[in-house]
């Protein structure tokens, strides 16, 4: 295996195309772009009315098992995958979030892959890129900032403040803002009440974007959230603050989405944020209408695991958009094998484990209960389904070839090692050829449950079938809210669960395949503008906070001003 550079240095090495030229050869025209600087893009929606009569591509989703802390490569697997069907001579587009600048600035890192399956400029990607996520920030906190004037102002809308359910948001991880007080100092400062900050990617403005078909569908939704209750309990919304108009225009911009390209010159459209566990987690319905109109073959990343990005791609975001999935790949890795086979505690910003680098084939196997898991949800949902088990420097064959036999023999799956960390889409060859003979396979792309269904009765499917509890304990606040938005008439809402991302279960501490245990959500919130409703389990927190070493500690700029330290 040859000797690698650090991600950055891979990106600053490679010579980019022109962002016109990889239009060009996507099939866009001059006039549907519009630039920022030599190596991005927008893209103008008028496109899709020129594309209309185009047959639509295959929508693959890149999705994995329960992650380590550290992550498993499933963003690498995804734009190596890309890269190699782009090798293979298939027109392909990849479409992926935009990182949040949270976890850029914390432990995680970014999102925009890693070693010779990137996204560039990497550091563009990562940082700001044409601004979305502030657009997105400014108009949810517009839409606050309007609440409290309105509360000053004689509050004609006789908002209770204390059932104002609209939040600040910020893309920082700042846990200090999780719950806060506002309008101290008197009188001129504003009403005093508790409140509190969401990171940006969790806001319910950042899920309205990644999931509006239009901008006049953006108007509308953003017109429908609901930012409180009145003193009799009747809901107040976005329309009724007057605040859509303005948090449309501030939008407009960023609904268009962003052009990049692969290391391999093969396109990628970065669109939207919202996280996997606190959010639906899955990129633009507007980005992966256009890349299917555009590509025969589209590789869309689903946030985390099947249990959260997965899941929510097909109940929530193809519910809303009638898009549907050709088939799945669940990325694994050995070491998040072991772990979930009972060795090895993983700590971000440590050192792996011994027992981690080292060959152990029972806790291999045991682990195998959580790729099974993950393929049982794919399943769930009707969609064809590969494995890709990413390759780590610290893999021994024996482990690879042991992994792939037994995916196969146990769960009747197609299984490939995946090495385009280390070696670009030639990496990923094999791969590809099982993603594309996937797709030739009959897909019956399925919801989990109708709109109908009582929203106990939803959240019940999802904890029984795909989590694996036997039921599922409400904490008094939980059950309020679900009558609420039942009475109010939201209850035909699907469910956006957040839950953590490191186990099957509620609890981060519950490795493999949890049995046994009562699912537990300890709130519920609704997201109307958005169209779902996300109850909370456990002790998920919608604003993470820094670590005691955060990445941001190690970057900065050299002399010649360019960025350092970032992955």
């Amino acid at each position: 295996m040859p000797t690698l550079l650090s991600d950055l240095e891979i990106a600053h090495a490679a010579k980019l195309e022109p962002i016109t030229d990889v239009a060009h050869g996507l099939g866009l025209e001059d006039y549907e772009l519009e630039l920022y600087g030599r190596y991005k893009a927008k893209i103008d929606l008028s496109v899709l009315e020129r594309l209309k009569t185009r047959p639509s591509g295959k929508m693959i989703s890149v999705t994995a098992i329960n992650p380590t802390p550290l992550g498993e490569g499933k963003t690498v697997t995804a734009i190596g995958l890309g890269q190699a069907l782009g090798r293979s001579g298939h027109k392909v587009c990849n479409t992926c979030r935009q990182p949040s600048l949270g976890p850029t600035f914390g432990i995680k890192g970014g999102a925009a892959g890693g070693g010779y399956s990137q996204v560039v400029p990497m550091e563009d990607m990562n940082l700001h890129l044409t601004g979305d996520f502030h657009a997105v920030t400014a108009a949810q906190n517009l839409c606050a900032a309007m609440i409290d004037a309105s509360l000053l102002h004689g509050n004609p809308l006789r908002l209770d403040p204390l059932n104002i359910t609209w939040r600040r948001c910020l893309d920082t991880n700042d846990r200090a803002l999780r719950d806060i007080v506002l309008g101290l100092g008197g009188k001129a400062n504003g009403v005093p009440r508790e409140t509190g900050f969401d990171i940006t990617a969790a806001s319910e403005t950042m899920a309205i974007l990644a999931l509006a078909n239009s901008l006049a569908d953006l108007r509308q939704r953003l017109g429908r959230i609901v930012v409180g209750f009145t003193t009799d309990g009747k809901p107040v919304t976005g329309e009724d603050l007057k605040a859509a108009g303005a948090m449309t225009v501030l939008l407009r911009d960023a609904l268009k989405p962003n052009l990049m390209q692969t290391l391999e010159h093969t396109p990628v459209l970065v669109h939207c944020g919202p996280f996997g566990n606190v959010a639906h987690g899955n990129n633009s319905v507007l980005a992966d209408r256009i890349a299917l109109r555009l590509a025969d073959y589209v590789i869309t990343e689903s946030g985390f695991g099947a249990d959260m990005g997965f899941e929510k791609l097909v109940n929530i975001t193809c519910r809303q958009s009638g898009l549907e999935v050709a088939t799945a790949v669940v990325v694994c890795t050995v070491r998040a094998l072991k772990m979930h086979g009972g060795v090895g505690k993983i700590v971000a910003g440590k050192p792996l484990p011994p027992e981690l680098t080292q060959e152990n084939f029972p806790a291999l196997e045991k682990g195998l209960e959580i790729l099974g898991a993950a393929l049982h949800i794919v399943r769930a949902m009707g969609v064809p389904a590969v494995v890709a088990v990413n390759r780590f420097e610290t893999d021994t064959d024996k482990e690879l070839a042991f992994v792939v036999e037994q995916a196969q023999q146990r769960f009747g799956v197609t299984a490939v090692v995946s090495d385009v960390f280390a070696r670009g889409g030639e990496g990923g060859r094999e791969l590809a050829e099982a993603v594309v003979a996937a797709t030739r396979q009959p897909s019956k792309m399925c919801l989990l449950y109708p709109d109908d269904l009582p929203v106990k009765e939803k959240i019940e499917r999802l904890a029984t079938r795909l989590y694996g509890a036997d039921g599922v304990e409400y904490a008094p606040e939980a059950n309020r809210k679900i009558k609420l938005y039942t009475d109010l008439g939201f209850g035909r809402l699907p469910i956006c669960m957040a839950k953590t991302h490191l186990s099957l279960s509620h609890d981060p501490n519950w490795k493999g395949v949890p049995r046994d245990y009562k699912f537990a959500i300890r709130d519920v919130r609704l997201s109307a503008g958005a169209g779902f409703l996300y109850p909370i389990a456990g002790e998920m927190q919608t604003m993470p906070g820094l670590g005691s070493q955060p990445a941001a500690v190690r970057i900065d700029v050299n002399e010649r001003g360019e960025v350092v330290g970032l992955f």
